[in-house]
C-alpha cells in the first residue's frame, strides 16, 4: 500500500471512533491492510512458573523470595494466585470494560481521543500513524494514580469497576510485590516503594480483542517490553497472550503461551526494573495475538510515575556486594527511557536499554 492511500485509511478508520469493534460491527470478513504484520510463528512449549502468595506472612517467606526471584531472573514473567485481590473485583473489572466498549459509537465517541493529555482516553491504537501496522484492538486508558480522575472523567460503565480494582491492585498486591522484588535483589524490604517510588503511579489499560476473521494476517498487540517497573494483567479465559523466551541452547527464541489460570494475574518484569536490577531481573517481550474466538477482554495495570515527576525521577542501577561488577547502565530519567522507548518500538532484535548500556 503507497504511503498516501494508507494515511487516508489510517484517517478514514480513526475519523470513524469505532475502533476494530466497528469493523467487526459492519461485518468485515477480511482483515484490512492497514492491519496486516508480518508473520511470525515460532512457537515453543514453555510453562510460565505460578507462584502461590498465601505465604507471604509465614516462615516459608524465603522460599517465596527464591521463586520470584527465579521468575524475574529467567523468563521475567509469572503468574500469581492468592494475591489478595477478590475475585469479584476482577469479574467486575472485566464487565466493566466489555460494557463500555460494546457500547454505541456515539456513547463512547466523547472519550475517544489522541490527547495524552486527557487522564481517561479511549481510542483503537494509541500508536495509529506512527506503527508499521496497526493492531486487532481498542482500548481504553486511565490514569488511577497518583491523582485519580474525577468520577464524571470515567465512563459511567466503569465508573465503579475501575477506582476499586486499581487500588486493590496498587495497594495490596503491587505492594507485595515491591517488597518481594527487593527482598531477591537482597535490598530491604520497603527499599524499591519508599526509596525508588516504585508505588507511586498506576494506568490502567483495558483491553478488547473482538474476533478476527483473519487471524494469521494480523496481531492483537505487537510484539514490545513494557516501558514501567512491572506491569500486573488481569485476562479473561479467551488466551492469546504469549512471551518470547529462549530456547535450551539460549539463542533461538520462540513464541510461548501464557495460558489464562483461574483466579490468577500475570505479573511482568518492565524495563525500569531491569535497569534498576543492573539486569538481574528480565524485561522480556511479549504479544497478543488474534484470535477467531472472542472478544478477548483484558486489564493491565501499569507501575510507572507519570507526567512532571518523570522528568525529574533518575533511574540508575543498584549494585550490590554480590554484584561482583559495577553498573551496566548509565543513569536516565524516566522520561528519556520513555521517549527512546518509542524510538525504537517494533524494531526487531531492538531494546531500548541498550541505548542505555555501558
Amino acid at each position: 500500500m503507497a504511503a498516501d492511500q494508507r494515511l487516508q485509511a489510517l484517517e478514514a478508520f480513526d475519523g470513524t471512533k469505532a475502533g476494530v469493534k466497528g469493523l467487526v460491527d459492519a461485518g468485515v470478513t477480511a482483515v484490512p491492510p492497514i492491519f496486516h504484520h508480518q508473520p511470525d510463528h515460532r512457537h515453543r512449549h514453555f510453562t510460565v512458573p505460578v507462584i502461590d502468595l498465601s505465604s507471604v506472612m509465614s516462615s516459608n517467606r524465603a522460599a517465596l523470595v527464591a521463586q520470584v526471584r527465579a521468575a524475574a531472573e529467567t523468563v521475567g514473567f509469572f503468574q500469581v494466585v492468592n494475591h489478595g485481590v477478590p475475585e469479584a473485583a476482577m469479574s467486575a473489572i472485566l464487565a466493566a470494560v466489555r460494557s463500555f466498549i460494546e457500547e454505541p459509537v456515539e456513547a463512547k465517541a466523547p472519550y475517544y481521543t489522541r490527547d495524552s493529555g486527557r487522564r481517561v482516553r479511549y481510542q483503537s491504537n494509541f500508536d495509529l500513524f506512527t506503527s508499521p501496522a496497526a493492531n486487532w484492538r481498542d482500548s481504553l486508558f486511565m490514569e488511577m494514580a497518583p491523582e485519580p480522575p474525577a468520577p464524571e472523567e470515567i465512563p459511567a460503565a466503569c465508573r465503579a469497576a475501575a477506582p476499586e480494582y486499581a487500588g486493590l491492585v496498587q495497594q495490596r498486591l503491587g505492594r507485595t510485590l515491591l517488597e518481594l522484588f527487593s527482598e531477591a535483589l537482597g535490598l530491604r524490604r520497603g527499599c524499591l516503594e519508599e526509596e525508588h517510588g516504585c508505588l507511586d503511579g498506576l494506568s490502567v489499560a483495558g483491553h478488547y480483542y473482538p474476533a478476527c476473521p483473519e487471524p494469521h494476517l494480523t496481531l492483537g498487540t505487537t510484539c514490545h517490553s513494557d516501558c514501567n517497573f512491572f506491569t500486573v494483567l488481569l485476562q479473561d479465559g479467551v488466551g492469546g497472550l504469549q512471551v518470547l523466551v529462549d530456547g535450551e541452547d539460549r539463542k533461538e527464541s520462540a513464541w510461548a503461551d501464557v495460558p489464562p489460570v483461574a483466579g490468577a494475574l500475570v505479573v511482568n518484569v518492565g524495563d525500569f526494573l531491569q535497569l534498576m536490577s543492573n539486569d538481574r531481573f528480565k524485561s522480556v517481550e511479549h504479544r497478543v495475538v488474534a484470535n477467531t474466538v472472542g472478544p478477548r477482554v483484558s486489564v493491565a495495570c501499569f507501575f510507572r510515575t507519570h507526567r512532571a515527576a518523570s522528568s525529574a525521577r533518575v533511574l540508575a542501577p543498584i549494585v550490590t556486594n554480590g554484584d561482583g561488577e559495577g553498573a551496566r547502565y548509565r543513569s536516565t530519567t524516566m522520561e528519556e527511557l520513555v521517549r527512546q522507548h518509542y524510538m525504537v518500538k517494533g524494531l526487531h532484535g531492538t531494546s531500548v536499554l541498550d541505548h542505555f548500556r555501558l
